[in-house]
Parts: C-alpha cells; structure tokens; sequence
C-alpha cells in the first residue's frame, strides 16, 4: 500500500469514527428556545388572541352602529356634506337592516348578526375607530403589522417575540384563509424579526388536516431517525455559525425544522374537527369560516400564542355595489362567532382570550354613485369612523365605547386609532407597548410606531 492510499484510509476512518460520534452524543444545550414562554411586563389577564378578520371592510352602520337619523333622511344629502373617501359618493343610504337590543346590556345589534347579539354581554363594541388610508393595502398593514406600508412585523409575530409560545409541539402564531386577503403574506410577516416569529399560514378552504398541512409526516423515516437526523444537522449548523458568525435566516431555518418536527405529534390531531362532536360541528356550520373558528378554539385549548382567521379569500366585505350582500355574509360567520365565544366561556378560556372582531375599515353611510359600479346601492370605504369588537381578556362585556356622528360618517366621541387597540391589546397580555422593542436597522421598533394609548375604560 502506498502512502497516498494509506492517508486517504485514514482519513476516511477518522470522518466516519467523527460523525458517528456526532450522531450518538446527545444534542448539545445551544440557546434557549425562541418560542419557550417568556415573562410578561406585569400581570397578565389574557394569555392568547384569536383574531376574526372580516376582510374587505364591514359597514358599520348595518352592523353594530344604529343610526335612526340616517335611516330618516334617507335618499337627501348629509347636512355636513360628505367626506373625502376612495370614491364618490351621493345622497345618504339607509340602513335596509332593523336593529334590536339584545342580552342583559341592551347593547344594539343588526338582525343580521342574531347569533353574535346573544353574545354581546360578553363583548364591548368600539363604535370609534379611525384609521389613516381609505384604500385596503395600507389599512390592512395598519391593523395588521402597525404601520399603513409593508415591511414591519404582525401582530402575530411581536406577540410570539414578547411572550413565546405554550406548546412547543405546535406554532405560536397561526393564519386561517381560504385564499389571500388581498395583500397575503406580507400581513403575517415577521419583517426584520427572527423568522421563528412568522406566522403559520394554513388554508382553511380544507377540511382534511394533511391537506392543511401538507408533507409534514415523513413517510420514509421512523420518528427516532428523524430526530437523529435533526440532531446532527443541529450540530452541523452549530458549527457552521461558530465559524462564519450569526445568521439569522440560518437559525429561523433551523428553529422551523424544529417545529415542523415536533408539529407532528399535536398538529394533526388539533386541525381535525372531525373529531368533535356532531352537534359542536352543528352550532359552528358549514364553510372555510366556520371551520377556521373552530380550529381556532382548538388551537388555543392546546396553548397557541395567537391564532388569526381572515373571512376569506380576497375582500369579501367590500361591497361597493349592494350592501344587502352583508346579509349572505353574515348568515356564513354569525353563528360561527357566537360558537366560538361560547365554547369559549364555557370552557373558562375566554377569561385568558382576547377576541377580536373587525375588517381594514367601514363603510360610508352615503351611497356610492362612482362608474365603478352596475348597482347603486353599496357603500364606498369609510376610514372616518367604523366599528371593532373585543371580548374575552380584560374587556368590559356588554358595552360600547365612542360615537360617531349621527349618520355613522366620523368618530366624534373618544376616536380610538389602530394602534390604541394593538397597545390595549398587548396590555390585556401583561405587555407594556413602549417596551416591547426591537432593534434594526438603527432605531428600535414597535408594534405601535411612536403612538398608541391603552384605552383603560374598556377593561375591566
């Protein structure tokens, strides 16, 4: 045997004697888990968001803002005139929809959330909000990510980033839809967060959990050579970072195999309604809607940070046309919000559970007479004054907080801002929102920019 043989036999020995070293030391204690459930500011009274997202923009003076005066000079002008929205407006539309006061509080409610009325003690309606933009895109960003243009992280994600997660076998932060709202991933981002902080999107349009989640079960590899194989890809990238530095792509790549791994024992069982009882499947019905509130429940029951479920595809609600449209769509979503705050409350769970309640904006009380539309009986985007609703958490149920005008065109009475709620919110986690910070980029983020107030008199 020459020497090149010799030397390349060796070399060869002492590869194969250092990587079955590596597979068979255990797993090395690197940096605390991301998603491990971290310590709030102060004394929390929430620990989860479900977040129901009527995308398109709900009118609020068909659903939860009553205005008598609106329904009176129906068909004359406002008296004010109208304001400014995306498009042109005329003559005032009334309301085709009776309201009726409903539980205990007599809180006001459209015939056409019957379902969600038994439910309003429970709930505090904000008839108040305002927002920047009347055009979806940067309302969408608004609500969803703090700021009216892309680029910063959701909700979801400074949620996970603040507080972590209670099931490591699951995601923190989770997104049902049967399709995209309009913008997509860019509103479940994690932006410049560590990539662990993303939001799980699954397609709710689904009913079978592998098709919700697909290749997530490896058919090849038993459980244990899975983990062996996570385990010294581990090390391996351990040290890969040793020697080139920190990467944080590398290292949210790496958390998600994690995730994705352990998702396997809890996932499927929790996206499988089908193993709820007949009557429970009953009460939420039928529909991507119904089946993504009722995943949301499960999800929570199973410690998930936060769990976000957008109506569905597209801007349903944006009803430029013919608000009597808002009827079909309530028929599809009432009963499954009224299930879920149910089941909810009667589990105990909606004592640690904010609900949240809303769309991009409202609607104008004004008929929309723009040549954008075949029927003249819709509403144009209302970003002046609308309504959103809480419950669960810390909130004051059977109550409403604000005015708008008497025709439900402008908030005029303790005008609430998206980043009040996102800042009201986080304080119903234990989580003071001008200290929740993220460093990038030269300056420290937050959620709420340089604004947001906890708007205290709506907690309890």
């Amino acid at each position: 045997m020459n020497r090149r043989d010799l030397l390349r036999q060796l070399g060869s020995g002492f590869g194969a004697m250092s990587l079955n070293t590596l597979l068979a030391a255990p797993a090395t204690n690197g940096p605390a888990n991301p998603l491990d459930p971290k310590a709030s500011h102060f004394p929390a009274k929430a620990k989860h968001v479900i977040y129901l997202f009527l995308n398109g923009g709900p009118s609020q003076v068909d659903t939860f803002d009553p205005k008598p005066l609106l329904t009176k000079f129906h068909g004359t002008k406002a008296p004010s005139g109208n304001l400014k929205t995306e498009r042109r407006t005329g003559t005032l539309l009334g309301s085709p929809f009776q309201f009726k006061r409903c539980g205990k509080s007599g809180v006001e409610v459209s015939e056409i959330f019957p379902e969600l009325g038994k439910c309003i003690d429970d709930i505090c309606v904000v008839r108040s909000m305002h927002t920047e933009r009347p055009n979806h895109e940067p309302s969408l960003f608004m609500f969803n990510c703090g700021h009216v243009l892309p680029g910063r992280p959701s909700m979801g994600s400074w949620l996970t980033y603040g507080l972590g997660t209670m099931n490591r076998n699951l995601p923190g932060f989770v997104v049902l839809c049967p399709g995209v709202p309009v913008i997509g991933p860019q509103l479940w981002t994690s932006a410049f967060l560590p990539s662990i902080y993303q939001g799980t999107y699954l397609p709710n349009n689904e009913s079978a959990p592998d098709k919700l989640i697909q290749h997530l079960r490896n058919t090849e590899l038993k459980t244990e050579e899975q983990r062996r194989q996570l385990d010294l890809m581990s090390k391996l990238n351990q040290l890969h970072l040793e020697s080139e530095g920190a990467d944080a792509q590398l290292e949210g790549r790496i958390q998600s195999m994690e995730v994705a791994y352990r998702m396997q024992s809890e996932a499927m069982d929790a996206l499988d309604v089908t193993k709820e009882p007949e009557h429970v499947r009953a009460r939420y019905g039928d529909g991507d809607f119904a089946r993504g509130c009722l995943i949301a429940r499960r999800l929570v029951e199973r410690g998930v940070r936060m769990v976000q479920i957008y109506y569905g595809n597209g801007q349903p609600w944006d009803n430029h046309d013919d608000i009597m449209i808002h009827k079909r769509l309530a028929k599809t979503s009432d009963a499954p919000m009224a299930a879920l705050l149910q089941d909810l409350k009667a589990s105990g769970l909606l004592k640690e559970t904010v609900v949240i309640i809303g769309g991009e904006f409202g609607r104008t009380p004004s008929v929309e007479v723009s040549g954008l539309v075949k029927v003249q009986n819709g509403r144009d985007h209302n970003n002046h004054g609308f309504s959103m609703l809480l419950a669960g958490g810390a909130f004051k149920g059977g109550t409403t907080y604000g005015a708008t005008d008497d025709f439900g065109f402008k908030a005029v009475e303790k005008p609430v801002h998206p980043h009040d709620i996102q800042a009201t919110v986080m304080h119903a986690l234990g989580l003071d929102h001008t200290k929740l910070t993220y460093r990038y980029s030269g300056r420290d983020f937050r959620l709420t920019d340089i604004a947001g107030n906890v708007v205290r008199d709506i907690l309890a």
